[in-house]
């Protein structure tokens, strides 16, 4: 390690930067997170740089000497001249300081680190000036691991910290921290409500002890997304990572559940169309077992749960039980699939009705009624619908459709395997027999406000 990593404070002390372009306002950008009183060094400044002083948020100094970086705390020189640049840079040094310079790493005391910011939680990533571009990806990576919300429950925590020194017994305060960190109180926390953790977490205060349902089981039913992992939420992120036991179904990819922290318990309850190794009422069943046994229980689901996820039977299991449960919501194919297409599910003017469809239903249910839905000016997205595509076309003929009416079949959307075929309604059966397409797919069906289908509405 040839950099040490460190905080330094800047209550009360000078920040400087050397410059009035838009190198100098690249740190002024960062530095202006802090407390620090920022002055700037320059015969002139640009708009940006202009603006903080108006702002009363920097100070300007025109005339450049080397007391100006006496006792600052840090000092960046950024004019974006080489020879100014070196000049200012044994300005700076001779007043004792520690100095950056812009793309000068040989000149450089001190780097500045990629930075995750949830004040007063802050994560700096840095990689001694080699690598700035891997730094930055290693940024990216941890934002979606931390809550957006979690720097303001740390200050919660701060201020509640005396109370909790004198309320709660030494040996259960390890306890107490790690229930108002990962239990209800960050849950609620990070569902945006602030009110109801603070109230928790001062009530078990009040009371002098962990509450007794620190150790409650907790079901969270996340979506996954299409495929590829990039497009989980924030949420279902964190609540992978606070998994103690995981439920995937097949259609889930393997790269998502990389996510999970590493020992969270896997179970595979994928089905098959047609197959029955793992019907509803059983995993409903085993979500609940584990949830009652005090374990963080995800159910991971593709796409969003609430559209045709059958979330409804799993919810009212958990409420049956009494178990808390949540809904994290995810991108649901249809919009997968039109993001890979580059094109909207909806137009002003052409189409202002969106139906999402299923094809499939449970053995025993009467065929899925969608096409009653099927009017000029609806875009229709339709899941589960290749194995029943001649009955669907069958159906939506019948109603009036024209043949030639376009259809994408859209198929493992968002993953490296990912196809969007064009066809049409009358020769979809057909073009999936062709193109092998046998497993996960979203039919995508417009009909305009054109005059070519307006004998739709008649017809129907």
């Amino acid at each position: 390690m040839k950099a040490f990593p460190m905080f330094i404070r800047t209550t009360g002390r000078r920040v400087v930067i050397a410059g009035g372009g838009e190198q100098a306002a690249q740190k002024a950008r960062l530095v202006g997170k802090t407390d620090a009183t920022l002055v700037l060094l320059a015969d002139a400044l640009d708009d940006e740089l202009s603006a903080l002083v108006a702002e009363g948020r920097a100070i300007w100094e025109r005339e450049v000497t080397a007391a100006a970086f006496r006792d600052a705390a840090l000092v960046f020189i950024a004019t974006g001249c080489p020879g100014t640049d070196g000049a200012l840079h044994g300005l700076a040094k001779a007043a004792g300081a520690a100095v950056n310079v812009v793309d000068r790493p040989e000149l450089c005391d001190m780097t500045t680190p990629s930075i995750v910011d949830r004040a007063p939680v802050v994560v700096a990533i840095g990689t001694e000036g080699t690598a700035p571009v891997l730094g930055r990806m290693l940024k990216t990576e941890i934002e979606t691991m931390l809550d957006p919300n979690l720097g303001a429950l740390a200050e919660l925590a701060g201020r509640l910290r005396v109370a909790v020194a004198q309320r709660i017994p030494r040996p259960a305060r390890r306890a107490f921290w790690r229930w108002m960190f990962e239990g209800a109180p960050a849950q609620a926390h990070a569902r945006g409500a602030a009110r109801e953790a603070a109230a928790q977490v001062k009530a078990a205060i009040e009371a002098g002890r962990v509450p007794d349902g620190a150790g409650r089981g907790h079901i969270a039913l996340v979506g996954a997304g299409p495929g590829a992992r990039d497009l989980l939420t924030l949420r279902a992120v964190a609540r992978l990572q606070e998994a103690d036991v995981i439920f995937h179904d097949r259609l889930v990819d393997p790269d998502v559940l990389e996510l999970a922290r590493r020992d969270a318990e896997r179970v595979f309850v994928g089905k098959e169309i047609g197959a029955c190794a793992w019907p509803q009422d059983r995993i409903n069943a085993l979500i609940v077992a584990e949830a009652r046994r005090g374990r963080r229980v995800v159910r991971l689901k593709s796409g969003d749960p609430s559209i045709f996820g059958r979330a409804t039977e799993e919810l009212a299991a958990a409420r049956d039980a009494g178990i808390p449960v949540e809904v994290v919501p995810g991108v649901t194919a249809a919009s997968g699939a039109a993001a890979a297409l580059g094109q909207s599910l909806t137009e002003r003017g052409a189409t202002d009705t969106l139906v999402l469809a299923t094809g499939t239903c449970r053995p025993g249910d009467p065929a899925p009624d969608w096409t009653r839905h099927l009017h000029p000016g609806t875009s229709v997205a339709v899941y589960m619908g290749v194995a029943g595509a001649g009955a669907m076309r069958d159906a939506a003929l019948a109603e009036g459709v024209p043949p030639d009416t376009g259809v994408v079949i859209a198929a493992d959307v968002s993953r490296s395997s990912e196809r969007l075929i064009e066809t049409t309604l009358d020769d979809l059966p057909a073009t999936l027999t062709r193109c092998g397409v046998t497993g996960t797919a979203v039919l995508l069906m417009r009909l305009p406000k054109s005059a070519a289908v307006q004998n739709l509405r008649a017809v129907g």
